[in-house]
């Protein structure tokens, strides 16, 4: 080849990319890629939606219910609006309202659909629900995004969703993966802290047992104090309210306890080890406010010092079946907690020990 041709393909490419720059046909070429992209990857989420709903349907049908698929549209779009956070007043006690009235309502749902089925299995179920409601949410706003970007050429919209795509495929992937032990009832990384105060209550001398607000409160003697063990009720689906027990229980003792412990699952940074532990002040619990702001008060109140021990884990192990590494740790958790009761208190000292999370396939 000749330098003349050489000459001639390089200013009709340099022509090319200049009409294409002039034009905008770039980014509307860059756009259609994005836009195929994203696309492909919602229908991943819708079959595995299509997926997971078949199998929660499945479910409810065995159990007895005739029109699982109407239970389930009813369920899909529940939501829940948090108050009005401008006002700050008593802004705790709404937002509790509210959350215990949206849970309660789906409850109810389930039921009603259910009046014949066991709690735990209505747990189960309530739970397997909820996963659907997520993927399914999850499916509409990406959608919705995809939609206005292709609508109003908006290519830095469609350019972001492509850059987070990545990111929700694996949230999409992990509650998916999330959806078996929540159909068999299996423990799942999360139950981490319930299993701490199962494993510990085995240890000690169980003097009473009492279920309040979905919660189970076991009082026993360990390593010559008296110890009350808060966790929510297992083996079904349950967070329960710790933190409005614990209050309870302080009110109740007229602030005669002399430590308080939480023992939670944490969400581990990029290059920290799955299951390893963490020693800390304050109220390890993970949920939108009226829980743990209820610990802190009554801490606060009564000057108990409040300590806490997390396992590091990631979003997706807290999700799905406890590996073993999580396991062998709650172990090791459980030491460190015998550890601070020895050192931070006397014996015939009062001890209040919450192992906070979903307590699935963890007895009690």
């Amino acid at each position: 080849m000749d330098s003349d041709t050489i000459s001639l393909i390089t200013q009709i490419i340099w022509l090319a990319i200049f009409i294409l720059l002039i034009t905008g046909l770039n980014q509307k070429i860059q756009m259609r890629i994005w836009a195929m992209d994203i696309r492909n990857k919602l229908n991943i989420i819708k079959r595995i939606i299509d997926e997971d709903r078949m199998r929660v349907e499945k479910i409810i049908s065995n159990l007895g219910y005739k029109t699982p698929a109407v239970l389930v549209d009813r369920v899909l779009d529940f939501f829940v609006i948090e108050p009005v956070g401008i006002e700050p007043t008593d802004i705790i006690k709404r937002l509790d309202h509210t959350l215990r009235t949206g849970e309660g309502t789906l409850r109810r749902f389930i039921e009603n659909s259910l009046p014949n089925v066991g709690k735990f299995e209505r747990s189960l179920i309530e739970t397997s629900m909820e996963i659907l409601s997520g993927l399914n949410l999850i499916y509409k706003v990406i959608r919705h995004y995809l939609l206005t970007g292709e609508r109003e050429n908006n290519w830095i919209l469609l350019m972001q969703l492509e850059l987070v795509m990545p990111t929700i495929m694996k949230y999409v992937e992990t509650y998916h993966m999330a959806l078996d032990p929540f159909t068999t009832g299996k423990p799942i990384g999360d139950s981490l802290g319930p299993l701490v105060v199962y494993n510990l209550v085995e240890k000690s001398k169980m003097l009473s047992k009492r279920v309040v607000d979905d919660t189970s409160i076991i009082e026993a003697w360990l390593e010559d104090r008296r110890v009350l063990f808060v966790k929510a009720e297992g083996p079904g689906s349950n967070v329960g309210h710790p933190g409005a027990v614990i209050n309870s229980l302080v009110e109740e003792l007229k602030g005669s306890v002399d430590l308080i412990i939480t023992v939670d699952a944490a969400l581990k940074l990029e290059g920290e080890d799955t299951g390893s532990i963490a020693e800390g002040v304050g109220a390890a619990i993970g949920d939108p406010g009226p829980e743990k702001i209820a610990i802190e008060r009554a801490a606060t109140k009564y000057n108990i010092p409040l300590r806490a021990i997390v396992v590091k884990m990631d979003y997706r192990e807290a999700l799905t079946v406890m590996r073993k590494e999580i396991f062998e740790s709650s172990l090791k958790a459980m030491e460190h907690v015998l550890r601070l009761i020895r050192e931070e208190t006397k014996p015939n000292s009062t001890v209040i020990v919450a192992g906070i999370g979903n307590t699935i396939g963890v007895p009690l």
